[in-house]
């Protein structure tokens, strides 16, 4: 079983910078995506950004140009570096990896802006 675990969530002013990190118990090699998701209270878990094994991103509208995805395949570990943070940022940061079909959840790391 795969386990995913999510790190750097936290209070951040608006405009400020936080990395989410995602660490995984299997090399990420083995996962034909990662990516980040994100669940604001009320409102559905929607896709922030993922990144194919094969390369390349995918950002939301909302959040290109702010927010950048990356991996160290080293270290097994998916990064969400988020700058110029607004309070529509405001929600809990889940961690996603899917292989064959099959999608595998961290726990989820909580980000609120807010001054």
């Amino acid at each position: 079983q795969v386990q995913l675990q999510e790190s750097g969530g936290g209070l951040v002013q608006p405009g400020g910078s936080l990395r989410l990190s995602c660490a995984a118990s299997a090399t990420i090699f083995s996962f034909d995506v990662m990516g980040w998701y994100r669940q604001a209270p009320g409102k559905q878990r929607e896709l922030v950004a993922e990144i194919p094994r094969g390369g390349g991103t995918n950002y939301a509208d909302s959040v290109k140009g702010r927010f950048t995805i990356s991996r160290d395949n080293a270290k097994t570990t998916v990064y969400l570096q988020m700058n110029s943070l607004s309070p529509e940022d405001t929600a809990v940061y889940y961690c996603n990896m899917n292989r064959v079909g099959v999608n595998f959840w961290g726990k989820g790391t909580l980000v609120t802006v807010s001054s």
